[in-house]
């Protein structure tokens, strides 16, 4: 199964229909889980990555998450050693949130134009993050993962996407997350191997045993958004805001690494996920979801002040993620 965080402004089936993860699944015969940010939680659809009550295991939407995630596995019987996050900018924040603090729960994560975990406590620091500024040392990072979920010694892999010209999460994020997770894996120093993939950068860092542990995608000239291939014969997805066509899809190239085109496929395979309003989980069959658990990743608190909001919202309307 993989977990797919849209980012702000975006809700579940836009991001859906961009990304194109449920094109692929029903080719490959895996489960997609969209966690769905509420206007309740967050005015700007984000998830709130950067509070510390929805950033720590045990509470707040990390655990909201892991509930759904616990939910699909057993409603359908999927296998709990293979379950895969990814998330863009926002969504891309949370997912370092969640491999931080339920690491034994994901195989692999892919951090897409997101930011470190641990790197913001505040509205203003997410915001200063954003854009390059300041910042934890690579120790204090380091440390902040593996505070995160004490006594676990499994951690997943890393997939790391960011564009070169980024300039609303900019590309020293990818440097942060990438040194951050070098530290958490202990693999320091260079690259194992650094290639091209339809013209972008790869590099990549491999264990003791050979397996790749890390890879990094750096995008060239791509802005802030998920790296797509739209068209040819390898299409995936749909081009719109902050869905970019890059000549390389994401997507394709995540499942090719999480080995996902070696998932068995399900009989009955539906090309229709199941959609259920704003409390969306949606699902590669159809079937209909009775979720015991909120399908909204939320914690039990009151909306947030509008002072705050407005912030968020000037700084995302400056940032040219919201008119």
């Amino acid at each position: 199964m993989v977990v797919v965080l849209h980012g702000c402004t975006q809700n579940a089936h836009g991001y859906d229909e961009g990304s194109g993860w449920t094109q692929l699944a029903n080719e490959l015969g895996f489960a997609v889980l969209y966690p769905e940010q509420t206007r309740s939680n967050n005015f700007n659809l984000c998830f709130n990555w950067y509070e510390p009550s929805n950033s720590r295991r045990g509470g707040g939407e990390p655990l909201s998450i892991v509930q759904m995630v616990e939910h699909m596995v057993q409603l359908y019987q999927l296998d709990p050693s293979r379950v895969f996050i990814t998330g863009l900018s926002a969504g891309g924040a949370m997912t370092s949130v969640m491999l931080a603090t339920y690491p034994e729960v994901f195989a692999g994560g892919a951090i897409v134009a997101g930011l470190p975990y641990g790197t913001a406590s505040s509205i203003p620091q997410a915001l200063e993050r954003m854009r390059g500024h300041g910042g934890p040392s690579t120790a204090i990072l380091a440390d902040a993962v593996l505070n995160a979920s004490p006594g676990v010694a499994k951690r997943p892999t890393i997939s790391l996407w960011h564009g070169t010209a980024d300039h609303v999460v900019t590309p020293a994020n990818a440097d942060a997350s990438l040194a951050q997770w070098q530290a958490v894996h202990g693999l320091l120093g260079p690259a194992d191997t650094t290639d091209a993939v339809a013209g972008h950068e790869r590099r990549t860092w491999r264990d003791a045993d050979g397996a790749i542990m890390i890879e990094d995608y750096r995008i060239s000239g791509m802005g802030h958004g998920t790296p797509l291939s739209a068209t040819g014969p390898d299409a995936c997805g749909k081009a719109g805001p902050h869905m970019l066509e890059a000549g390389i899809s994401s997507t394709r190239r995540l499942a090719d690494f999480w080995g996902l085109a070696t998932a068995p496929a399900r009989s009955g395979a539906s090309a229709q996920p199941v959609i259920k309003g704003d409390r969306d989980i949606r699902l590669p069959w159809a079937e209909k979801a009775h979720a015991k658990h909120r399908a909204n990743p939320v914690a039990d608190r009151a909306p947030p002040a509008a002072s705050v909001g407005k912030v968020i919202e000037d700084a995302l309307r400056a940032a040219g993620l919201m008119r």
